[in-house]
């Protein structure tokens, strides 16, 4: 019997060997030649009964870059729902006498991520505070013997990840933030030429923020040097510095940083509306401190305990799914962070980084999920302690196909050739072709992943091909990385 039971192994091993798709003898090839014989990589595609259609090394756990906003962005769908909002209140302390409030006028954020952002899904500045106004209008408030307070108590956490390394955290993609923000918690500067040796000239655009300090140590190098400029800096203190190189040939384009002050900026810039249309406020503008003291903006010192204020009024964002689309497209780690401490505060009461972990968690395991497979540090995938195996990411993704929340979170992943992180991917083949995969990229250095679907074609029944590429350790050039991997999936699709 032990010997039939060989006999027959190596029977279907070769049956299976003689079968082996396309896709996979392509994967097999790759694990033999640089640049990813020497790196840590993983594959795994299943179609929709479960069959495997393609593995490499889909159980090694990965850094998983922005592919873990797939996580993010499908648990946020499945527990909060597509049409959630965050709000934004209008509140007041004090007393509202003949139209003159005698107190502070708080602006108490929700956590919504798009409140005087860039973004089109945003409403505007201009219509954000003329709705404001209106709450105070409604309230009979005029004038203001007090303050604008910017109030981001809604979550107890650092604006920041400790696991996010120094250099990521100046920068616009790792700007982090509180309940409250403003303009996505990023400020644009425009950079202009000078000489070899001379510092790279930088002008402040949006939004002001007269309480920094910053001080420009950049210095302007020799052509194909490339642009190494960063930003460092912390909501500890109002001070920020900026360093490293440009060249002198390369494009000027525009620098975007953190702003790690992001409730006084709103705050001032509600001020400064009010003065616009003639509404008096006497106190200035403020933020809170994580002590729970208002801290002026003039001065930069932190003053009484902030109030508890009544509410007057609230704005709300644009719905979840839209919200989780630019997540997706754009990979915006500040949308991801958003929604992260958003499922934490409702479903953990907490908004601490590992508060919203368990709550990510205890999601995943409602879902079916397994217990292993997965680590979550962040929401965005900021972090190189997050991981994830290739085999976890294509269950998660089959699971989301089979949920309540499927239609948006397919809506919310780009295919390549469109807009956003996959415009440059695959944009050589056919548009039947690319618009057939629904995927989210990851990258950062050494880190490659694509993660998602492939739908059947046109008029073509069936459910979608899911899958999970993950590379890990790779020292080749990003693009050609990019190609060799991608072709996996033209392979799938065909």
């Amino acid at each position: 019997m032990r010997r039939l039971i060989i006999v027959l192994a190596a029977v279907f091993s070769a049956v299976s060997l003689q079968a082996q798709t396309p896709a996979q003898k392509y994967v097999d090839y790759l694990a033999t030649v640089p640049p990813l014989k020497d790196a840590v990589w993983g594959v795994l595609a299943k179609d929709a009964s479960g069959q495997v259609l393609v593995e490499h090394n889909s159980g090694a756990l990965m850094i998983p870059a922005s592919n873990m906003k797939l996580v993010t962005t499908g648990t946020a769908l499945v527990s909060l729902g597509a049409d959630y909002r965050m709000g934004t209140s209008i509140g007041y302390t004090g007393e509202i006498e003949g139209g003159v409030l005698n107190g502070d006028l708080y602006i108490i954020g929700g956590g919504d991520p798009t409140l005087c952002s860039p973004d089109s899904i945003a409403t505007s500045m201009a219509a954000t505070f003329l709705g404001w106004r209106s709450f105070m209008q409604k309230a009979g408030i005029r004038s203001v013997h007090g303050r604008v307070i910017g109030d981001g108590r809604l979550w107890d956490t650092p604006q920041e990840n400790p696991d996010w390394t120094w250099e990521d955290i100046g920068l616009d993609y790792g700007s982090g933030g509180s309940a409250l923000g403003f303009f996505s918690n990023m400020v644009e500067y425009e950079k202009g030429r000078s000489h070899i040796g001379e510092p790279v000239p930088l002008t402040q655009i949006f939004p002001e923020t007269p309480w920094m300090r910053v001080t420009n140590r950049t210095r302007t190098e020799r052509p194909g040097t490339g642009n190494h400029i960063l930003y460092f800096t912390s909501d500890l203190v109002p001070v920020a510095e900026i360093r490293g190189t440009f060249a002198v040939d390369r494009w000027l384009g525009n620098e975007y940083f953190a702003n790690k002050y992001g409730a006084l900026t709103c705050a001032y810039y509600f001020w400064k509306d009010l003065a616009d249309a003639g509404l008096e406020v006497t106190g200035g503008y403020a933020d809170i401190d994580r002590d729970g003291l208002v801290r002026t903006g003039a001065d930069f010192v932190s003053h009484e305990p902030a109030g508890e204020p009544v509410c007057i009024g609230t704005s709300y964002s644009p719905v979840l799914r839209r919200i989780a689309m630019s997540a997706n497209c754009r990979s915006d780690n500040y949308y991801a962070e958003a929604m992260f401490h958003t499922m934490g505060h409702r479903l953990r009461g907490c908004a601490q980084f590992d508060s919203c972990a368990v709550a990510v968690r205890t999601i995943l395991d409602d879902m079916g999920l397994p217990e292993n497979g997965i680590r979550i540090i962040d929401g965005s995938g900021l972090s190189r302690r997050n991981y994830v195996t290739p085999e976890f990411m294509v269950e998660y993704l089959q699971q989301m196909s089979r949920s309540g929340a499927w239609a948006p979170f397919l809506q919310s992943l780009p295919y390549p050739g469109g807009n956003g992180t996959l415009r440059n991917v695959l944009r050589n083949y056919p548009n039947f072709l690319r618009r057939r995969i629904r995927m989210k990229s990851g990258s950062m250095d050494g880190v490659l992943c694509y993660s998602g679907y492939i739908l059947p074609p046109a008029g073509v029944p069936g459910e979608p091909i899911t899958f999970s590429i993950m590379t890990n350790n790779c020292t080749g050039e990003f693009a050609d990385v990019r190609e060799l991997i991608t072709k996996i999936l033209v392979l799938l699709a065909q």
